[in-house]
């Protein structure tokens, strides 16, 4: 397999940090991606090869063993175990144990390790390979609050694959699932890798969130407030009437259960909404008003 320059790709340098790598893959995954080049196969292998470089370089663990094995890189931790499988062999050797048949690796010998490990024949002559599991893709999907309120499907390109999946209503932002066999392909047979999705949800509604439960509050004019009656609310759903007791005083708390936020993976099951009551003062009150309320106050005195 020829070495590919994930640095040269992403138009970085090897020092680069996080936040560079981050906003060099963001430019060029919009610059390449196949909706913006409708049937242009050259800016979908670039768009491919962006995507394969951002998982490697975006991924500190996987970054460092490819500085460190090259084209190798996904097979460094079986080098090292062999490594180590060697050391113990020499030891065994050593106290008068016959050994496995071990095989020597120079610091500089990973390619030659690879190939016997990979697909070529072992040094004393015997085929010799190995089953890997792929690599795990990571992706990251950009929602509205709104957008995980009921479950619903979608379609999320990695690596220019499109796959469908299903968002089950609540999930929380940060939130990370997993979609097994959707990551890198096996090696000999092994396994394919995963998909690992991590969800960064925008609230851009009026409500606050709480896990389940939501939050809002709502302006109650003073006449309401102390004589009582119906008033309108929204809900994240909808609409809702609601009984506002006389003489309800400013910030009285009001919870409606079951008209909070979804809970995820438990069908029907609801957190609770609570609304506050801010209570309005009334301005630019005409001279009759004025008089009335004068008339209150002494009535309230006396």
């Amino acid at each position: 397999m020829a070495f590919i320059d994930y640095y040269k790709i992403l138009g970085i340098d090897k020092k680069a940090t996080e936040a560079e790598i981050k906003k060099a893959y963001r430019k060029l995954a919009r610059k390449y991606h196949p909706d913006l080049n409708p049937n242009d196969k050259e800016a979908e292998q670039k768009f491919k090869n962006v995507n394969e470089a951002n998982e490697v370089l975006s991924n500190p663990e996987n970054r460092k063993k490819y500085d460190k094995y090259g084209k190798d890189w996904k097979h460094g931790d079986a080098y090292e175990e062999a490594q180590r499988q060697q050391q113990s062999q020499r030891q065994y050797q050593s106290q008068g144990f016959e050994g496995f048949g071990g095989q020597e690796f120079a610091g500089s010998d990973y390619s030659d390790f690879f190939e016997s490990m990979f697909g070529g024949a072992s040094p004393r002559g015997r085929g010799h390979s190995a089953s890997f599991r792929g690599q795990d893709f990571n992706a990251e999907l950009n929602l509205n609050l709104k957008d995980v309120y009921e479950t619903h499907k979608r379609v999320l390109t990695v690596n220019g694959k499109n796959i469908r999946l299903t968002i089950p209503a609540g999930v929380e932002n940060g939130q990370v699932i997993k979609i097994k066999g959707q990551g890198g392909e096996g090696l000999n047979g092994g396994p394919k890798g995963d998909l690992l999705i991590q969800f960064n949800i925008t609230n851009n509604t009026n409500f606050k969130i709480d896990k389940h439960d939501l939050y809002t509050t709502v302006d109650l004019d003073l006449y309401k407030a102390l004589l009582g009656g119906e008033i309108t609310v929204d809900t994240f759903d909808g609409k809702v009437k609601l009984t506002v007791k006389p003489e309800t005083q400013n910030g009285t708390k009001v919870k409606l259960k079951g008209k909070g936020f979804p809970v995820y993976k438990k069908e029907g099951h609801f957190g609770d909404l609570y609304i506050t009551y801010q209570i309005k003062t009334p301005t630019n009150l005409s001279s009759k008003e004025k008089e009335l309320f004068e008339e209150l106050s002494k009535l309230r005195q006396s």
